[in-house]
């Protein structure tokens, strides 16, 4: 294996080539590096992206940055007032969500399912070490006075915060 690709170049008109070796740095035809900042697509100059609500731009990023801080937190409750998460929340629709719990769960992938050509099967192969992957998955759990609902950072966060003080009727005997 080398650090550099050799190119050869015919300039018209004289038959000359010559080739030359230049290094592409770290990650050249290898396995793409975890994102190290936020990102947005490059557009042309002049053009706004479209629809881009800078809240949710790289929320895997967030989200294992929430995780990791939440897991730490001397004070949960005080945590998720600052990350903005409702512990009564209201979605469009107006119903109300009280936060009961949030779940973090680690996941390791060791293996891999990949489809047979004309669809007769599937291929299982072990991952190798390097290929292996860690990942945290992240949810709240609020109830809507029915049933739980099951709610990512984003959803959470974009519910009404109905937080204060509330006094709601059960049935009566």
């Amino acid at each position: 294996m080398h650090n550099g690709h050799d190119h050869h170049h015919d300039h018209s008109g004289g038959g000359h080539s010559h080739s030359h070796s230049h290094s592409h740095g770290h990650g050249h035809n290898q396995p793409a590096a975890k994102s190290v900042q936020w990102q947005t697509p490059h557009l042309p100059h002049g053009h706004a992206h479209p629809d881009v609500d800078p809240r949710k731009t790289d929320l895997d990023l967030v989200e294992a940055a929430f995780v990791e801080a939440f897991m730490h937190a001397s004070d949960v409750t005080s945590f998720l007032r600052v990350a903005g998460v409702p512990f009564v929340g209201e979605d469009g629709s107006g119903k109300r969500l009280h936060l009961l719990r949030v779940e973090t769960e680690d996941l390791v992938d060791v293996g891999a399912v990949a489809p047979l050509l004309g669809g007769a099967g599937v291929r299982y192969d072990p991952l190798p070490a390097k290929m292996t992957s860690r990942r945290r998955r992240l949810a709240f759990l609020f109830h809507d006075g029915q049933a739980i609902q099951r709610l990512d950072l984003a959803s959470a966060k974009s519910l009404a915060d109905r937080s204060e003080a509330s006094f709601f009727e059960t049935s009566k005997s």
